[in-house]
């Protein structure tokens, strides 16, 4: 099966979606920053089931890495990412370049408050800024149906849901499952990291929250229930963990210490390190 074409200029890949829209097709969309992996190609599947086509973009998008992270080292294949996508059912890859997304003299930047602003608003200052301006423009280039995200990355989801509601751009948030390996550890384009050591015990974080959402739904006060977690990923090798927490699955507010109030939802979210790689995980309480 032939890769999907790709355009790298917004104006391309407008030219093509105005024909689709021309001939009355509906439009889903994945963006990606590459190194695909099942996680990713369920969510163009499951744009295949909503829409008549499926747009995925790949950019390993700059602003929203820290001085200090893994941005030039992180995983790209596009050659092979293209098959993978042509596999799964993808209509046009948009892979553009760093300088067609921030053209010289880009000045604007999207904050979104509130939901943002705990977990990883805290262990990655600017991150969420970076990701919301990606993203702002992404659905504005794209003007998708409905636009497709991964349930591993919920804050982003919850930032991203906000960012559309705020900013009327009339495109549906859909978030889709975790996937997961058969062991439960959560489908990461940066579990490539991890040794052979590493990925033995890597699913341990999962089974951890695991063990807590049993624990939270038995009635067990929710400091409780983060602690026992937390222990049993730092006895696995995890460090530092920069949070293991109950937070609202709504606006992330903080829950607890006691158990939890009957009729709200919940979220447990987790990310720590394990070698080289950050790991991050949630589960719905």
């Amino acid at each position: 099966m032939p890769s999907p074409p790709v355009v790298r200029s917004v104006a391309d890949l407008r030219a093509t979606l105005a024909g689709w829209r021309g001939e009355g097709l509906s439009i889903a969309f994945v963006p990606t920053m590459g190194a695909l992996h099942e996680g990713h190609l369920s969510l163009v599947r499951l744009g295949l089931s909503r829409c008549d086509r499926v747009v995925a973009s790949i950019f390993v998008n700059p602003t929203q890495f820290g001085p200090n992270e893994d941005l030039a080292a992180y995983p790209r294949d596009e050659a092979g990412d293209a098959g993978k996508l042509s596999v799964a059912g993808c209509h046009l890859l948009f892979a553009p370049s760093a300088a067609e997304m921030y053209p010289p003299g880009a000045a604007t930047v999207v904050t979104v408050s509130g939901v943002s602003e705990p977990l990883d608003g805290q262990a990655r200052p600017g991150h969420f800024a970076g990701v919301a301006t990606v993203v702002a423009k992404l659905l504005n280039q794209v003007r998708p149906d409905v636009a497709i995200f991964g349930e591993k990355d919920y804050q982003q989801l919850q930032v991203i849901r906000r960012l559309a509601i705020d900013l009327d751009l009339g495109v549906e948030i859909l978030g889709a499952p975790t996937a997961r390996a058969a062991d439960g550890l959560a489908l990461s384009s940066r579990n490539a990291y991890l040794t052979e050591d590493e990925r033995r015990r890597a699913p341990e974080l999962a089974a951890a929250l695991a063990e807590a959402v049993l624990a939270l739904r038995a009635g067990v006060p929710v400091a409780e229930a983060e602690a026992q977690a937390l222990g049993r990923v730092q006895a696995a090798g995890f460090g530092p963990v920069d949070y293991l927490e109950v937070r609202d699955a709504g606006d992330l507010s903080r829950m607890g210490p006691g158990p939890l109030p009957p009729g709200r939802a919940g979220r447990i979210l987790a990310a720590a390190r394990l070698g080289r790689a950050r790991l991050i995980d949630n589960m719905a309480v």
